[in-house]
């Protein structure tokens, strides 16, 4: 019998699968699409933290709670903390873009001290209606360079240079700031202080903290969407908290992270291709690929967690053909699962389905598949027979004599097989298998 180590393993196995589940739900509490209120007034400040690098979770991120602001809390003005290394230069664009189709005012603001609003971040500034700085930061360096570090080709790099220029030139000069300053900081690099920034026209104001920011902000005449200008209304700011899909997002999509994840998960691929049935290399490949494209900005967030869901259902459906002992099936999980983090935003699609429900769900198809994999798992075991081998020992009823006893036919498990015996029998004798003859059986007495 081969029950024990397959019933250790399974046990095994479900309790990593519920011990993942616990973590996710605990790592999810107080942050799924929950908010801080910091005082009760009708009139409010939505906020956002830009504290880490950008990519297509921040691009999410931004997008969610300006959705979640014209949805529901009307705030009449977008604060943006920003404390950011950099980041992907097509993010970057597309949160610039945010910002100048935002219908309220949106202010920026690096800090706390000590922070840096370097290469994407000085960008993002130069795009925010009102901005300024916490002193002792500082901005700038926003050349642009190749997610996995490489050099770049001269020609490339010009032109790379010299698109990226012209653009944040143009984003100083709509919110009247220092096109000097937008120019050095892709051409040459160039990072200054606060202090520096503000002095040269390149930031609006150097503060002690954010209430002074908004004071320095409350009131300015600023121009938002079709050049409509409104006067900015500073209020109690709303946080929303950075939810899971967030928090999975930020940590699978850093862009140099990203890279070695697309580049590792062609090699698994090409890996589980050459060497046919390994399962384990494209499961991983499989899942990876698709994440890297997201995370390079190649495939849009949602149409990446219908791909995941896909695929984590195909390899659910494939455990039921597949002797994978299980890594289908946990691959189909956790695709599953990650798939319909990236999917559902009731912010920007309306629809959400609860990690309350996700989890239970992608629990029970574990199960499901755990179960399918235990039944592959103990067929190992079983030993493998041909046909006359199964029925040698067996016991069979003469149907049929020919004279002498010796030749005739017999009945064994519903069929009808000719046999010789050694010595001469009954009709209707039960006898027993001891070989065969081609096709033939050869027989004898019981006892």
């Amino acid at each position: 019998m081969h029950t024990t180590k397959p019933f250790k393993w399974i046990q095994r196995t479900l309790i990593m699968m519920v011990s993942t589940l616990v973590f996710l739900t605990s790592f999810t509490a107080g942050g799924d699409d929950s908010e801080q209120n910091n005082g009760a007034s009708d009139v409010c400040t939505a906020e956002i933290k830009m504290d880490g690098v950008i990519g297509p979770a921040t691009v999410d991120e931004l997008q969610r709670v300006i959705r979640r602001n014209e949805k529901d809390w009307k705030c009449s003005s977008l604060l943006i903390t920003i404390n950011t290394p950099g980041g992907s230069l097509l993010s970057t664009r597309q949160i610039v873009e945010e910002i100048l189709n935002s219908p309220f005012p949106v202010l920026c603001l690096v800090g706390p001290s000590g922070g840096h609003a370097g290469s994407a971040g000085a960008i993002i500034l130069q795009a925010c209606h009102v901005t300024g700085a916490i002193e002792a930061t500082n901005i700038g360096a926003a050349t642009p360079i190749l997610p996995g570090g490489q050099d770049i080709p001269k020609d490339l790099r010009n032109k790379m240079i010299n698109d990226t220029r012209s653009w944040v030139e143009g984003l100083a000069k709509l919110r009247g700031r220092d096109t000097s300053f937008a120019k050095d900081i892709v051409e040459k690099a160039k990072a200054v202080t606060a202090a520096e920034a503000a002095k040269i026209g390149a930031i609006d104001h150097v503060v002690k903290n954010r209430e002074e920011f908004f004071q320095l902000a409350q009131g300015k005449k600023v121009q938002v969407q079709d050049k409509k200008e409104v006067s900015v209304v500073v209020g109690p700011t709303r946080l929303l908290a950075h939810n899971l899909r967030y928090k999975v997002m930020e940590l699978l999509m850093d862009p140099q992270t990203a890279y070695m994840m697309f580049m590792g998960s062609l090699g698994l691929l090409y890996f589980e291709i050459t060497h046919p049935g390994m399962v384990v290399p494209g499961v991983i490949g499989a899942v990876g690929l698709v994440i890297s494209l997201i995370a390079l900005d190649k495939l849009n967030v949602q149409w990446g967690g219908l791909m995941l869901i896909l695929l984590g259902i195909g390899f659910m459906i494939a455990e039921a053909f597949v002797a994978s002992f299980g890594i289908l099936g946990i691959g189909g999980v956790v695709s599953f699962i990650v798939g319909s983090l990236f999917l559902f935003d009731a912010n920007v699609t309306g629809e959400e389905i609860p990690l309350s429900l996700v989890l239970p769900t992608s629990l029970l198809l574990g199960l499901i598949t755990m179960g399918i994999a235990y039944m592959a798992y103990s067929t190992r075991g079983v030993k493998q027979k041909a046909s006359f081998d199964i029925i040698v020992g067996s016991e069979a009823q003469i149907v049929q004599l020919q004279p002498g006893g010796m030749i005739g036919k017999v009945e064994l498990k519903g069929e009808i097989w000719n046999f010789k015996a050694t010595e001469a029998l009954e009709m209707g004798e039960m006898v027993r298998v001891k070989g065969h003859k081609g096709f033939t059986l050869e027989i004898e007495k019981l006892g």
